[in-house]
């Protein structure tokens, strides 16, 4: 994760949130082949069961770790599941839910609205969540969203906001023209990126210094080394945290609700791989997914398969 402003068009491609919060893991990689070559499990003959669902992810480690989610609750649920991990940005994984090459994916609300409907104006959780079904092209769908969110955002260093006095983007506006932001090059022409930041704002920043880890330790090491005063990065990456950094407030709603949300193709889902789903999106929070990350992105460099196993293990959903 719908546009306040219709004049403004699409949002974070994830990675726009969305663009991502660190490099795509190693282990995510299928053998360097492309994660679109193996052909979709069909259904048992004429049962309506599939004979198993293909879950794909985004090409960061948050999107990958969802989808590890997923398959993990759809496999103790009974049902088969397998994991394409690193398809691409929404650009690539939406196509690749139309086509069948997947099943579901991890998405997020916000964003999720305004690929479909780039004149889409909701901005609040329940109204993007509400306007979404309708939107989707014919035979695609979304089960519940979860309470857990992901968005964008401008940060800085404790010291750029001392130095500025920097508490919002409004604060910052006053002095975009001295500021180097630091995002993925997609910013340049998403409405919460470049335009957004001028519409709503009037802030134009000094220069874009464009990185392609989406907010991770490439972009981190370039903030906190004053190479970029302000980055943009997802606000449930650890390192905000880990490193004291400031996320400015957004008051005139630049970056929209974006809630974790299972995207799937209608033609093999089930109710009882939908429940499985909504299983997930019911119990998981915010909070949640920092762990992950942070398990994951962070010093115990746990794989995502790992990481969510443990956290279904945890919440009971896997025995």
């Amino acid at each position: 994760m719908n546009e306040s402003r219709p004049q403004l068009f699409g949002r974070r491609a994830l990675g726009g949130l969305a663009a991502g919060l660190g490099v795509a893991l190693a282990l995510s990689a299928c053998g360097g082949s492309d994660p679109l070559s193996n052909p979709p499990a069909t259904s048992a003959g004429g049962s309506g069961e599939a004979t198993s669902l293909v879950v794909g992810s985004a090409d960061f480690p948050e999107s990958q770790i969802v989808a590890e989610l997923y398959a993990g609750a759809l496999t103790a649920a009974g049902l088969t599941a397998t994991t394409k991990p690193n398809i691409g940005s929404r650009e690539v994984y939406f196509k690749a839910v139309q086509d069948g090459s997947v099943d579901v994916v991890p998405d997020y609300t916000g964003n999720l609205l305004l690929h479909v409907d780039k004149e889409a104006t909701e901005e609040s959780a329940d109204d993007i969540a509400g306007a979404l079904p309708d939107k989707l092209p014919d035979g695609l769908a979304v089960a519940e969203a979860s309470k857990a969110e992901n968005k964008d955002a401008m940060v800085v260093t404790k010291a750029t906001a001392e130095k500025y006095q920097l508490k919002s983007i409004e604060d910052l506006a006053k002095v975009c023209s001295e500021i180097v932001v630091g995002a993925p090059a997609t910013f340049a022409e998403r409405a919460y990126g470049l335009p957004g930041l001028k519409e709503n704002y009037n802030c134009e920043p000094k220069k874009l210094e464009p990185f392609s880890d989406g907010g991770g330790p490439v972009t981190l090491k370039a903030l906190l080394e004053d190479q970029v005063q302000v980055a943009d990065i997802y606000t449930t990456t650890p390192s905000i945290a880990d490193n004291d950094l400031v996320v400015l407030e957004d008051p005139k709603n630049n970056f929209i609700a974006q809630q974790v949300i299972p995207l799937y193709n209608e033609a093999k889902m089930t109710d009882k791989a939908k429940e499985a789903l909504n299983s997930v999106s019911r119990i998981l929070t915010t909070e949640d997914l920092i762990n992950l990350n942070r398990a994951v992105s962070g010093s115990q460099k746990q794989g995502a398969k790992e990481a969510a196993e443990a956290w279904l293990k945890e919440k009971g959903i896997l025995k």
